[in-house]
């Protein structure tokens, strides 16, 4: 591919056995499968102190924010695979992603964020797969200039959804994560062209 897109995958969650670290490892061999090249990144590798804006006019930006913010402006598109909590986005999530708003000096305002590309996916125990956090990370992303595309996938039943080696029972589902992937590897590679 001569435009190799470059796509980070990760979680809105640090659970060691999070279903949702599953759910973006597949999507990611769809944007793979598709030519390309994909980082993933666990959020729990990289702790980062609730976002404080004394904090930062104190001491800067923390050395993992700032590894993450390299992270962002490196890749053109995201996966992102996030559980649900209490009908919308995680702690974790949402701290990530106002740590990455802040500007670095010399740094043009949402650098993260601007003319990226996002696919969102998400599973749950309960019925709904935990969509209603979706709508929620749709509209944090959109409003700071990410392109959130419309495909997303809520898988239910999370509990026995997955096998031992981490895949979807039902291939048809399997299948869809994937192509999650592959959408925003064609279209981060498009724009990219």
């Amino acid at each position: 591919m001569p435009n190799q897109p470059k796509i980070l995958a990760f979680a809105g969650s640090t659970r060691e056995g999070s279903y949702h670290k599953k759910l973006v490892k597949i999507a990611a061999e769809g944007a793979r499968a598709a030519g390309a090249e994909v980082t993933y990144i666990d959020l729990r590798d990289l702790p980062m102190p609730l976002f404080d804006e004394d904090l930062e006019s104190q001491e800067g930006l923390p050395v993992n924010v700032r590894k993450w913010k390299d992270l962002l402006i490196a890749h053109q598109g995201f996966l992102i695979a996030s559980p649900e909590y209490n009908s919308s986005i995680t702690a974790i999530l949402k701290n990530a992603i106002d740590w990455a708003s802040r500007p670095s000096p010399g740094e043009v305002s949402l650098a993260c964020f601007s003319d990226k590309v996002a696919v969102l996916m998400s599973t749950s125990p309960g019925g709904l797969g935990g969509l209603r956090g979706l709508v929620h990370i749709r509209a944090i992303l959109s409003n700071i200039n990410v392109l959130v595309l419309p495909d997303q996938k809520a898988i239910p039943n999370a509990f026995e959804a997955f096998d031992d080696e981490g895949r979807l029972k039902d291939s048809k589902q399997q299948a869809a994560i994937q192509q999650l992937g592959s959408k925003l590897a064609r279209v981060v590679a498009k724009l990219s062209a």
